[in-house]
């Protein structure tokens, strides 16, 4: 029997890894993870949404979070928007779900904004 993926949740097991669904929120003042609604992980980014950058600080943010190279973190749809898929190799589900949401915060009204 498989596992199965709780209805609306944010991370779920692909091949190889995970495929977590994120909301971004650019400029921030600090970065960090606020909670979980709506079925996307909801990430505080300090670096701006142009050029690429918010991008790139959501790669480097969820590497170093995780401990594992950036190389592993792929965004693989939504780069020019706050809603993105992220692709992450190497991890399994409940590990990026206990070092990105210790306690599972997902009780947080206004995570997303």
């Amino acid at each position: 029997m498989g596992l199965q993926q709780r209805p609306m949740d944010s991370i779920e097991y692909i091949d190889g890894g995970v495929r977590v669904r994120v909301r971004v929120q650019p400029r921030s003042s600090h970065s960090g993870v606020s909670g979980e609604r709506e079925g996307r992980l909801c990430i505080r980014l300090t670096a701006p949404p142009v050029d690429g950058e918010a991008n790139a600080a959501l790669i480097a943010f969820l590497a170093k979070a995780l401990g594992i190279p950036k190389r592993s973190v792929t965004i693989v749809s939504g780069e020019r928007a706050r809603e993105k898929t992220v692709e992450i190799g190497g991890v399994c589900a409940e590990d990026v779900r206990e070092r990105l949401l210790p306690g599972d915060s997902r009780s947080v009204k206004d995570a997303c904004e």
